[in-house]
């Protein structure tokens, strides 16, 4: 028997069947489907986070306070470990000469905290981040229309705020229009200066929905810790993408100096770009490969199913095995011909779930999209491929049981079988 003479017996077999064959197919369409669109949403999540934090710079490093090792305050929580000492401005001050750190451009030191904002009886719950006026270029940050907090406003201690566009929509109703109002932030009022362009999602949640107001400000007013010069985090943008590993040597020389303590005992932590990069990435590849191996239960699902079609096929089709075999049928062909309709089977699933699997994915990008989230699921040929190839191996696996035992039956017992 030919391959073309089996697939054309095979498109027969499934032809009488249509119920069956497509409830069979079915659990395949599942499979792949759910593996292609789970997959998609890890890549696309994984792409969503990277996109986000690459777009800040390659160049911006982050100092907390508290040893890699140890337990650290981190961005917002005012506090160190439990020996370490705090950064204060004196260290972003000594980090900005140009003398002691060639490598480094600008430096923008903050405190951060969260509170209340409410505007004519609308509430909202924000970040809060006391800045310099540096801080608008090391982040990288975009004023949609206003300014940004100035040197005077740092020296007065002014009360101006800069909103992010989604705070600035749940306090007003819209993002623009809005420079001149006044709001009050944990019942003291700020006149609105500037309202940044969206951002999306960051390192520490969503950067656009908060608010920045003068570092002496927020020192003084809204954001208290124990020291008075004491800062969260300082924000460093080296002079290029390439002078960040003597930028990040130049940083912790400095500190070291002014905290006095050994090499190796740092109670300071800096990162990178890279070194988010690389958390971020590893996080959400164990989140997809664990979101496709659970997908792939449904394939493992969809096999059993062809192979107990299959069994249930050559018991009825037992009269039809011996008849074949009595004519001259080898084993070969008989196996072959159950095999391919297996193969079959999965392969029509395979092509199918593809496309639901797609489907899926742009169901999620629309939902995403309606609800303000910038997200795109990313098909890769890799996930197609493996689904594909995977619900093939599949189908042939699952069918060489009910083949073989199709091919082993005696033409005599099979003839007389009712």
């Amino acid at each position: 028997m030919s391959f073309a003479q089996a697939i054309l017996e095979a498109l027969e077999s499934l032809n009488g069947n249509k119920m069956r064959s497509g409830l069979t197919v079915l659990g395949i369409v599942i499979g792949v489907a759910a593996v292609i669109a789970m997959l998609a949403v890890g890549n696309g999540a994984q792409a969503s986070i990277t996109g986000s934090i690459s777009s800040i710079g390659t160049n911006l490093l982050f100092v907390f306070s508290g040893s890699p090792d140890g337990p650290p305050g981190g961005p917002g929580s005012g506090r160190s470990g439990n020996n370490d000492r705090p950064l204060t401005m004196g260290d972003a001050e000594a980090l900005a000469d140009p003398f002691a750190a060639p490598s480094i451009e600008r430096v923008a030191p903050t405190v951060e905290g969260n509170g209340m904002f409410t505007f004519t009886g609308e509430n909202a719950n924000a970040s809060i981040s006391g800045v310099t006026p540096d801080y608008a270029t090391v982040r990288n940050l975009e004023i949609a229309e206003g300014e940004f907090i100035n040197e005077e406003q740092l020296l007065g201690r002014m009360s101006v705020a800069v909103l992010g566009p989604e705070l600035a929509t749940s306090l007003f109703g819209h993002p623009d229009g809005v420079v001149g109002e006044t709001i009050r932030i944990e019942g003291q009022p700020f006149r609105v200066i500037g309202v940044l362009v969206a951002r999306g999602g960051g390192a520490f949640g969503s950067e656009d929905n908060s608010a920045y107001i003068p570092f002496t400000t927020a020192q003084a007013r809204l954001i208290k810790r124990s020291a008075r010069d004491q800062v969260d985090v300082i924000y460093v943008q080296a002079v290029s993408a390439e002078t960040v590993p003597q930028a990040v040597e130049e940083i912790s020389s400095i500190i070291r100096q002014r905290h006095r303590t050994p090499i190796g005992i740092d109670d300071f932590t800096v990162f990178t770009q890279q070194d988010f990069l690389s958390i971020f990435e590893s996080i959400t590849g164990v989140l997809t490969i664990f979101l496709g191996g659970i997908a792939g239960i449904s394939l493992l699902v969809g096999g059993i199913g062809i192979m107990n079609i299959m069994l249930v096929s050559v018991t009825e089709r037992t009269k039809e095995i011996g008849l074949r075999k009595a004519l001259g049928a080898r084993k070969r062909d008989i196996l072959l011909q159950f095999l391919t309709e297996s193969s079959l089977l999965s392969l029509i699933g395979g092509v199918i779930g593809i496309l639901f699997g797609w489907l899926i994915a742009r169901i999620v990008e629309q939902v995403a999209t309606a609800t303000g989230n910038t997200f795109v699921p990313i098909i890769g040929m890799n996930a197609i491929l493996l689904s594909t190839g995977f619900s093939a191996i599949i189908g042939l696996f699952f069918g060489i049981y009910p083949a073989s035992r199709a091919a082993n039956l005696e033409p005599v017992e099979a003839l007389r079988y009712e």
